[in-house]
């Protein structure tokens, strides 16, 4: 029987267990503990920022993060066509309307010339996406933001540890926010994080994140908020996960250099991910994109890798194809390659064994395909 690579997976070979189990002995399980703090402080230090507010997983930290910035129905938000839907539902949560921009084909990330060709006197902010691990062009990004009086939030949930010029993600807007789903490089099984350093902004997002509670004040209700609450077992993986962050983004380098090294052959074939000055990538997901052909010969390449017991993805579908969210706008560049992109096994867990059979099907798939 082929053993089956997976394209993504946790590592837990830190202190999670004994932090979980310390929960449980406790019987501190819901949302307080001493891990939530722990856990958010320990987050604020690694990306540079004085608060660290954390959440019950990555969507629910968009959309905190929306209402904290008082979004409204009748506003806009530019964000990019080619990201994870929760981008755009959390605009919507808040009964505003998100406006789709291209990307730029090198990083697959919003281009800032489409950012201002999209701007109007409805519009209110930016979410700029840090896809798949590669930051977006926060310098362009809050270039035009802070000519046209908008705010900007990171979604970084892709993007642990990423860094323009050693400033990390997360620190460079009005806020940023994170998502700890199973795959992600930190993991809380499922979590999020909203990193700010606007004091004030900062309270508003832990109001708003305990059912509208005064944080002075219990059980008076101020306002109309959430649950979006992180618990304290959580919050215990995630303290474990980032006493080995550090680690953790070495090793994927690592990978990442098994997988140029193992498909620099197949380069006539294909479009690897190229290193950018200044500007460092954490491999989220390690992509490729055809350099021919459409999406029916993508997905003919990752069905005989799944025949070879090789799991991968294909690259988000853009926001302007699917019916939520459709328009018939013009998105070159999205509507080009995102048809051609695909996610390979990136994760912890894998061997340089593993990723030259990744290597060897993919060869075999595009001369068969």
């Amino acid at each position: 029987m082929i053993n089956r690579i997976a394209v993504a997976q946790p590592v837990l070979n830190g202190n999670e267990r004994k932090y979980v189990l310390d929960c449980l002995d406790t019987n501190w399980i819901s949302s307080v503990g001493k891990y939530i703090n722990a856990f958010e402080e320990s987050f604020a230090h690694f990306c540079g920022v004085k608060h660290a507010i954390a959440t019950n997983n990555g969507t629910t930290a968009l959309h905190l993060a929306l209402v904290a910035m008082d979004l409204k129905p009748g506003d806009e938000v530019i964000i990019p066509t080619v990201t994870y839907i929760a981008t755009a539902n959390a605009v919507r949560y808040c009964g505003a309307t998100p406006v789709l921009a291209d990307v730029q084909a090198s990083t697959m990330n919003i281009d800032p010339a489409a950012i201002k060709a999209k701007i109007t006197p409805k519009t209110k902010g930016i979410i700029p996406v840090h896809l798949y691990g590669h930051p977006a062009d926060m310098p362009s990004i809050n270039a035009i933001a802070s000519e046209r009086g908008l705010w900007v939030v990171e979604d970084a949930a892709e993007a642990h540890g990423a860094e323009i010029a050693g400033r990390k993600v997360g620190s460079m807007s009005t806020c940023a926010t994170f998502s700890f789903f199973g795959n992600k490089i930190v993991t809380t099984g499922e979590g999020g994080m909203v990193t700010t350093d606007d004091d004030a902004l900062a309270q508003k997002l832990r109001l708003f994140k305990g059912q509208g509670m005064d944080l002075n004040r219990r059980y008076w209700f101020p306002v109309v908020g959430y649950n979006y609450r992180m618990t304290n077992i959580q919050a215990a993986i995630g303290l474990a996960q980032m006493e080995t962050i550090e680690t953790s983004l070495a090793e994927r380098d690592r990978l990442a250099g098994w997988y140029r090294e193992a498909l620099c052959n197949l380069e006539d074939d294909m479009v690897l991910p190229k290193n950018v000055e200044s500007v460092k990538q954490v491999h989220w997901m390690y992509n490729i994109f055809l350099r021919k052909g459409d999406a029916a010969r993508r997905d003919g390449v990752m069905r005989q890798l799944s025949d070879d017991g090789i799991e991968t993805r294909p690259v988000f579908y853009p926001m302007h194809v699917l019916p939520p969210y459709k328009e018939n706008g013009s998105f070159p560049v999205a509507d080009l390659w995102a048809q051609r992109g695909i996610n390979l096994p990136t994760h912890l867990g894998l061997t340089r064994e593993d990723v030259e059979r990744v290597a060897n099907s993919l060869g075999h798939a595009l001369k068969q395909i």
